[in-house]
């Protein structure tokens, strides 16, 4: 298990991650403003389940490829740092995000389906995982899957802890979707951590090789 100094600034950063003005947070608030708060948790419920999947497939196929090709696992690496240095860009570039408020009203079970839908079917999230949760994780220990899991679940636990609080309070926060100010500020602190992370893993990269 990753250690306590690991897993707090982890936590940390996936709640801000996940606060960033995004598709699915959007999604979960717009449903929520318009057809209440028990909408945007079903859709909260579904998009957290569509984590699961993504955290299987990382943990069980990092390390597989830890454990034959540790030269492939470092080029994985190298291309997760990249991958967080061009969303650092995008979130930098990205301008007003707008979710249509003509939103359909759907039952439980179709918002349920609908959010584990988009999250699983979404390959942006898996390429996330791959750059992003190998850099809280020792590589010399044998345990590298149970930690891409505790690391995992702790990714699902602030996502539902965020998109569950705008569902919970769409009404006070909907002025993230109104408010250009508090959606650029967002996106440069997004930004800002993505391009550090990136930045980091490329450091410890170099270090790794020399």
């Amino acid at each position: 298990m990753p250690a306590l100094d690991t897993l707090l600034p982890f936590t940390g950063l996936m709640i801000l991650l996940a606060l960033s003005p995004g598709p699915d947070n959007l999604f979960v608030l717009m449903q929520s403003v318009v057809h209440g708060k028990t909408a945007g948790l079903w859709v909260t419920l579904g998009l957290c389940t569509g984590l699961v999947g993504h955290t299987l497939a990382v943990a069980f196929g990092l390390a597989l490829v830890l454990k034959t090709s540790p030269w492939l696992f470092s080029a994985i690496q190298t291309l997760g740092a990249v991958y967080l240095l061009y969303l650092a860009w995008q979130s930098y570039r990205a301008a007003n995000c707008h979710v249509s408020q003509q939103l359909p009203k759907l039952s439980a079970g179709q918002l349920y389906r609908r959010g584990v839908v988009m999250n699983i079917t979404n390959p942006k999230v898996t390429l996330f995982f791959l750059a992003f949760l190998p850099q809280f994780v020792a590589r010399e220990t044998e345990h590298f899957a149970s930690q891409i899991l505790v690391l995992g679940g702790l990714a699902i636990l602030a996502t539902l802890l965020v998109f569950g609080s705008i569902a919970l309070f769409a009404g006070a926060l909907k002025i993230l979707n109104q408010s250009d100010s508090a959606q650029r500020r967002l996106h440069l602190i997004t930004a800002g951590l993505l391009a550090l992370l990136g930045l980091k893993l490329f450091f410890d990269l170099a270090q790794s090789l020399y």
